[in-house]
């Protein structure tokens, strides 16, 4: 008609979303798919180092079942909880654009599945491809809830590197002895940190480096194929170095993006993180069978799992236990080796094609400094006054002095009703409210504050958030995890972030775009987002003890102008609180 005016939407949920629709017009490329599965959570009988316990699990299977999905595809996922526990899932990176109810996070966006009751996921894939997982999201129940999410490109849309011949996902894990939720159930009630894991796992075998340990992960390849390995950190606790004996990786995928691709020899892959690599097999392997394995990275000045999980790339079946213990494990950094783990992050940049273009924000309409780390709180225990933490004091975790406190209720519920009065407040701090030396000498006062704290942002507000280590009861990694978006990494560091001279060397080139980004060991990390998905929004540490200690925050997102920029009102079989 003449004389209307076009809408222009430059968001980057816009251009996904046409780049999407353009995408599946062309000739020759299918239309998307709507993808259903069924998830039965159910308790089944599982034995690892000679413990046989009874164990949460999807379909009765540990891990639980790969999804499959092309980008584009509507996926739809229908829980029954038939465990004596309440249960929510979580589409670990999955940008949920406008389709917050089905995040997953318990009473972030939702309140839990009953025992008893079901609830369906309904979401589509929208501008991501790549490796992504799902995993239970209450409590710690995700050290066996767990699965990969495989984002399949369009029909006809080739991949940026050369195809190869497999596939394999290979789910990093943990396993616990005793029940993990009775794990850090002790602890909060203590104070103390809760007892580590007895072993690493892959796709939850844990291999012949423990005692008692009759499972183990086998790959089998073919002399002179190309195989792409789908890593996904499903660790509760630990960043993990990962290594194949004498064979280098290609990196070309992260958190479901491409990357340009690069060779290692070493990965570090931290809880939350995907990376995609290509393994080429030899053309005459000098040996029948060589150790895939994982070892821990931290910092931490308390304890944890120390060891060292072994899998078998073989070229030829190996016979028997005393064969695969004697595989020579590679080369692995030292557990604290911080430098090792800045080399590799370093190397990580966004394609930064025509095709696949990185659209990061090169100027910012609001910025925020939060730091993150340890802290204490008070004991408030019943027995001689006294707790296992600090000083006798409860361990506590804080973005801006800020322990997040879990509502009772959904708050995206509250959000979409407008009913925010003894649910949340918007006042969560810009900066830590007395500045301090980060990465130096801790202040005396080191208790935190408590509270559900959100920071409101308007519809499409580009967003910059420094994030910076503290030392406060020792300095150490922390992955950081922002539901409902990605985002890129612009710069990071070691020491205290000093936006004079570090903003200056930021990389607004071809950062790297993902979803789970680690804090440096004693410095910092630059992030940069568009907030062009209405809804509320966890962003937390991917250490399940640190999330259970309050090291967490939610951005709150309004509504748009436009009628597809706005939150749709929640399904009819959300579950109530």
């Amino acid at each position: 008609m003449a004389g209307t005016r076009r809408l222009r939407c430059l968001s980057p949920a816009c251009l996904f979303l046409a780049a999407a629709v353009a995408l599946l017009a062309m000739p020759g490329l299918a239309a998307a798919s709507t993808r259903r599965y069924t998830f039965n959570v159910t308790m089944a009988t599982v034995t690892r180092l000679c413990v046989t316990k009874s164990i949460p699990t999807v379909n009765g299977r540990f891990p639980g079942p790969k999804l499959v999905v092309r980008e584009g595809d509507r996926l739809i996922v229908q829980v029954h909880n038939n465990i004596n526990s309440n249960v929510t899932f979580h589409w670990h990176g999955v940008r949920q654009l406008r389709s917050g109810w089905a995040d997953g996070p318990s009473y972030i966006t939702q309140c839990p599945i009953r025992p008893g009751q079901s609830y369906a996921y309904d979401f589509r894939i929208v501008g991501q491809r790549g490796t992504l997982w799902w995993h239970a999201h209450f409590s710690w129940l995700r050290a066996t809830l767990y699965g990969p999410l495989v984002i399949l490109p369009p029909r006809g849309v080739p991949y940026p590197f050369p195809k190869p011949d497999r596939e394999v996902p290979l789910m990093l894990g943990e396993w616990f002895n005793a029940d993990p939720e009775a794990v850090i159930k002790q602890a909060l009630r203590t104070g103390g940190g809760p007892n580590v894991s007895d072993a690493y796992t892959f796709n939850g075998l844990p291999g012949p480096t423990y005692n008692c340990s009759a499972d183990t992960f086998r790959l089998r390849v073919r002399p002179g194929r190309t195989y792409m390995l789908r890593l996904v950190n499903a660790a509760l606790n630990d960043e993990l170095f990962f290594a194949v004996a004498n064979h280098t990786l290609t990196v070309v995928g992260a958190d479901a993006n491409y990357v340009k691709p690069f060779a290692a020899t070493t990965l570090v892959i931290s809880p939350g993180q995907t990376m995609d690599v290509l393994l080429a097999a030899a053309a005459s392997p000098p040996a029948p069978a060589y150790a895939i394995a994982v070892a821990p990275y931290t910092n931490t000045v308390g304890t944890f799992d120390n060891t060292t999980a072994v899998a078998a790339l073989e070229y030829a079946p190996l016979q028997g236990a005393a064969a695969l213990r004697s595989l020579p494990p590679p080369a692995l950094p030292l557990y604290n080796e911080t430098g090792a783990v800045a080399n590799f992050s370093a190397k990580f940049r966004s394609l930064a094609s025509a095709r696949y273009p990185a659209r990061v924000p090169r100027s910012v309409d609001r910025k925020f400094f939060f730091a993150v780390g340890l802290g204490a709180a008070p004991c408030r225990s019943r027995v001689n006054g006294t707790c296992q933490g600090p000083n006798g004091t409860r361990f506590a975790a804080s973005m801006n002095n800020v322990s997040f406190t879990m509502p009772r209720t959904s708050l995206l519920q509250a959000h979409y009703q407008r009913r925010y009065g003894g649910v949340l407040t918007a006042n969560f701090p810009t900066a830590p409210p007395v500045p301090f030396n980060y990465t130096g000498a801790p202040p005396n006062n080191t208790f935190v504050m408590h509270g559900t704290r959100v920071v409101p942002l308007g519809f499409n507000t580009t967003v910059e958030v420094v994030l910076q280590d503290t030392s406060i009861l020792g300095a150490e990694s922390h992955p950081l995890h922002l539901h409902g978006y990605d985002f890129f990494v612009v710069g990071q560091g070691f020491g205290n972030y000093d936006a004079a001279n570090d903003t200056a060397r930021y990389n607004l080139v071809d950062p790297v775009q993902r979803n789970t980004v680690s804090v440096p060991t004693a410095g910092w990390v630059a992030i940069r987002f568009v907030a062009d998905n209405p809804g509320v929004w966890i962003m937390h540490c991917h250490l399940d003890v640190h999330l259970s200690w309050g090291l967490a925050m939610a951005w709150l997102v309004n509504d748009g102008p436009l009628p597809n920029q706005k939150l749709p009102p929640p399904p009819s079989d959300i579950p109530k609180c």
